[in-house]
């Protein structure tokens, strides 16, 4: 019968007490390097131990408990995923979504680490191991091919622990229970005690034994067990060391260990298509008038996202909605959202608060960041408003969690209204909370606020249109730069004018489009299968942005700060036009 692919099936790589609180393992498996480091939240990632810009090893980088941290740049790479999240070198942009790490299969078994290129497999089961408390015993790195380890082992003899310092004849039988492990049972008078050896395929010509016991002896007999086995296994590993050169030559299968592919990237990457499937795990009220959902992958896991990203949630109804994501570092494993309940609207609150519940499948966008947090500022800045407190509240966990300096100024209109209370609890030092003021006793507090200007601080606001022009207005007259005061309207509520037609020079098609009265050149850029990723559509979020390389922009969204507006070398293509007859844009 033809043996197995190694890299179809999960080999251990690590004990699972290696894996210590913000510790990173180093490893290797067919002839790859891994990084093992286990998350705050208990999950265990198996990586490539490469940092994707310059190589660095990753075993070697900081493990904070929610991301892993190159130490040559700082590049940071997120749980679960391997998804890049930020670039100190670009702290004000998020990283394309394609910045990943290879990452692994995984799973723990009988106190081991298991990994491998098949997200499909699962450790191997032996009879031998279950129904009981088990023994990693000490791992042996061994420079000797798997099989040839396996053929020796065959031959290990030990005594059982209760027959430790007794001279009673003891019988060992050998059974290969898989490909890469064998079980080893010895038995002697009223005492029988199995070891299961896994091999670790590390490279051509070296493996690591990781042996098993079956049954964990008592907390006053394990020195002397392992102490027993130590000894024993030091010996088998010479003996393997010193066996033939030709047999040691045996080079395995080590260009065959891929890594597994992205989830959750799948689908058109323009328009407002749905990317990912996600069922909703949670439904809460967390706030008068504001219903909470998490949001659980359907299949893998969620792509990662900074601080300030918002999904395209496509509803039953056939609206699509954006909601921030209120995640911080340690929360990976769903998409927490807050949606207020807004009567007069649209009908896409309604349909989340009325509509859908626990256990319904909803289809989303990847997360999509235009609200992105800077995490080299010398003091931050946070000020919310209602249901804004949602990305800013992603902003200061994040903040939190590195120890880095900011304040979150929070508004709403009761306390009744202040939503994600369990949230906001381990940040309450850095949180201050303003109930029912008036937008009088509102411009004051803000006033009060923003007052204090230094070098190398940031402020992001978010809440409704008027807070939001108060405090850029407010804040401008104490001395902040419109490039420290970063901003995100829920809706774009100034007034458009589509009446003009003008003429859009596409520079990398050498193509000339004319956009007629009434019609938004997001949409004639699509009339020319140009098919831009967009999401609000309405002028807020920044999604459908492109870049002007001629002519004369009129800016009608509320995404872009004063600065950029005159610098007129971006614009909105959902809301805005021309001020000029023609535009030239960089597509």
């Amino acid at each position: 019968m033809t043996a197995p692919d190694p890299a179809s099936l999960l080999h251990p790589v690590a004990a699972g007490a290696d894996l210590m609180p913000r510790h990173v393992v180093r490893s290797r498996l067919l002839g790859r390097r891994l990084a093992i480091w286990k998350a705050d939240d208990g999950f265990v990632n198996v990586w490539e131990d490469r940092c994707i810009h310059r190589g660095m090893r990753l075993s070697a980088g900081v493990n904070d408990g929610a991301e892993l941290v190159c130490q040559y740049h700082g590049w940071r790479y997120s749980n679960r995923n391997g998804n890049c999240v930020y670039i100190p070198a670009h702290p004000g942009e998020a990283p394309a979504g394609g910045l990943r790490v290879a990452t692994f299969a995984c799973a723990e078994k009988y106190g081991l680490v298991w990994s491998g290129g098949s997200p499909d497999a699962e450790p191997p089961s032996i009879p031998a191991l279950e129904g009981g408390e088990v023994l990693v015993l000490r791992s042996l790195p061994v420079n000797a091919p798997a099989a040839l380890v396996l053929e020796g082992l065959a031959g290990y003899s030990f005594r059982p622990t209760a027959a430790l310092g007794t001279d009673t004849p003891i019988t060992t039988s050998a059974d290969a229970g898989n490909p890469h492990s064998v079980t080893v049972t010895a038995t002697t008078t009223g005492a029988e005690s199995s070891v299961v050896f896994f091999i670790q395929p590390a490279e051509a010509g070296r493996c690591v034994i990781r042996p098993v016991l079956s049954a964990a002896p008592a907390p006053e007999e394990r020195l002397a067990t392992l102490r027993h086995h130590a000894r024993a296994l030091e010996e088998l590993r010479a003996q393997l060391e010193d066996s033939s050169p030709a047999e040691a030559a045996v080079a395995l299968p080590l260009a065959t260990l891929e890594p597994l592919r992205s989830g959750g990237t799948a689908g058109a990457a323009g328009g407002r298509h749905p990317q990912l499937q996600v069922r909703v795990a949670r439904k809460w009220v967390c706030a008068e008038g504001i219903a909470a959902f998490d949001l659980a992958p359907v299949a893998g896991e969620l792509p990662s996202f900074q601080p300030g990203a918002h999904l395209d949630v496509h509803l039953p109804n056939g609206l699509v909605r954006q909601y921030s994501l209120t995640n911080g570092p340690d929360l990976t494993g769903v998409y927490r959202i807050g949606v207020k309940l807004v009567p007069e609207g649209g009908g896409g609150s309604r349909c989340m608060h009325q509509s859908v519940h626990e256990g319904d499948a909803l289809d989303i966008s990847t997360p999509r960041n235009n609200f992105t947090l800077r995490r080299d500022a010398a003091r931050t800045l946070l000020i919310a408003g209602g249901i804004g407190i949602t990305p800013l509240l992603a902003m200061a966990q994040t903040l939190a969690r590195q120890g880095l300096t900011w304040e979150l100024h929070y508004f709403a209109q009761s306390d009744d209204h202040v939503a994600f209370d369990e949230m906001l609890a381990p940040l309450a030092e850095g949180v201050t909370t303003y109930c029912g003021l008036s937008p009088q006793e509102t411009g004051a507090e803000l006033t009060r606020i923003t007052r204090h200007y230094g070098p190398m601080q940031h402020a992001y606001l978010c809440g409704p249109g008027p807070m939001i022009d108060t405090a850029r207005s407010i804040a401008a007259e104490a001395g902040w730069p419109t490039e420290a005061v970063h901003f995100e309207y829920f809706k774009n509520e100034s007034a458009r004018d589509d009446s003009s037609a003008f003429d859009v020079t596409l520079a990398r098609r050498d193509q000339t489009l004319r956009i007629g009265a009434g019609m938004s050149l997001l949409n004639g850029l699509r009339n020319a299968g140009i098919d831009l990723p967009s999401s609000c559509e309405q002028g807020a979020c920044g999604t459908c942005i492109a870049t002007v390389l001629g002519g004369e922009p009129d800016h009608q969204d509320v995404y872009l700060n004063d600065s950029e507006r005159a610098a007129a070398n971006r614009m909105l293509t959902c809301v805005s036009r021309a001020k000029s007859g023609q535009l030239v844009l960089d597509l």
